[in-house]
């Protein structure tokens, strides 16, 4: 999960990147107005794709969090493992990672209201630009956090996985991988 959330967030953190460069540019050069100029419509394009891929990112992040964290449970249940520090550590994160990811999907929806105002020229097109900004930073942070936590939740997900084979030795059952392909047989 950590590789396939590094690309996802790279490709998305370009993508809003590239739309606030297109959004400039298009308000430097009127591109809402000027027929002859594609800039707008790059913007909103990549607009689209990057609020959408935004929201689809910190989407995959909760799935990954609530999906690992049930089944860290269900295994601490099944084992008759103590709460901390497994599971307790993957609630830990869940709870530290959720409030940035919602808040960098909210602002980003935001964002793109305040674009759809801009365009009807019902709201000034300063609202866009600062919560265009505001977007930048809170995803980048959210990133940064969402990240570290994804790391962190792993290394939780290997150790529970040792902890099961410690118990599975214990009691005389072979390890975990082995009774798997015994099962897929």
């Amino acid at each position: 999960m950590t590789r396939i959330f590094a690309m996802l967030a790279t490709a998305n953190a370009l993508a809003l990147a590239l739309t606030f460069v297109f959004g400039c540019w298009s308000k430097l050069t009127d591109g809402l107005h000027s027929g002859a100029s594609s800039i707008y419509l790059l913007h909103f394009l990549l607009g689209l794709f990057g609020g959408v891929g935004t929201l689809m990112t910190h989407c995959l992040i909760f799935t990954y969090f609530l999906g690992t964290g049930r089944w860290v449970k269900e295994v601490t249940l099944a084992y008759h493992l103590p709460d901390a520090p497994l599971h307790k550590r993957t609630r830990d994160l869940k709870r530290a990672t959720f409030p940035p990811a919602l808040t960098a999907m909210l602002v980003t929806i935001a964002t793109a209201a305040a674009g759809a105002g801009a365009q009807l020229q019902a709201w000034p097109w300063q609202v866009h630009f600062t919560l265009a900004l505001f977007a930048l930073a809170v995803n980048a942070w959210a990133f940064r956090l969402e990240y570290r936590n994804v790391k962190w939740n792993a290394a939780t997900l290997d150790e529970v996985l040792h902890e099961v084979d410690r118990v599975r030795a214990e009691q005389g059952l072979p390890p975990n991988n082995q009774a798997l392909q015994e099962v897929g047989r």
